[in-house]
């Protein structure tokens, strides 16, 4: 059994910040891979940022050179560091981490409001 839990989510002004956690619990071994989704009204999930065991990452597009995604091992937390953010990043965001040997996990959910 693993449990996530999200964090940091809210409403925040055009050109702001925010950084959101997502702590992983339970029966985990170890870590593959650990990764932010989003999704707003009427459209798809899709990727934000996700960071394997090797430490590479990878981010969206439209994400890129604003959103940092980051890990501490012993906490088996991931984060995501938003920063410029903008009306479009509105959405409700998901983390996802996958354990060896086991699968793939989601969070609850966090909504992120950007708006004046």
């Amino acid at each position: 059994q693993v449990q996530l839990v999200e964090s940091g989510g809210g409403l925040v002004q055009p050109g702001g910040s925010l950084r959101l956690s997502c702590a992983a619990s339970g029966s985990i071994f170890s870590i593959s891979a650990m990764g932010w989704y989003r999704q707003a009204p009427g459209k798809q999930r899709e990727l934000v940022a996700h960071i394997i065991s090797s430490g590479s990452t990878n981010y969206a597009d439209s994400v890129k050179g604003r959103f940092t995604i980051s890990r501490d091992n012993a906490k088996n937390t991931v984060y995501l560091q938003m920063n410029s953010l903008k009306p479009e990043d509105t959405a409700v965001y998901y983390c996802l981490v996958v354990v060896t040997r086991s699968g793939g996990y989601w969070g609850q959910g966090t909504q992120v409001t950007v708006s004046s």
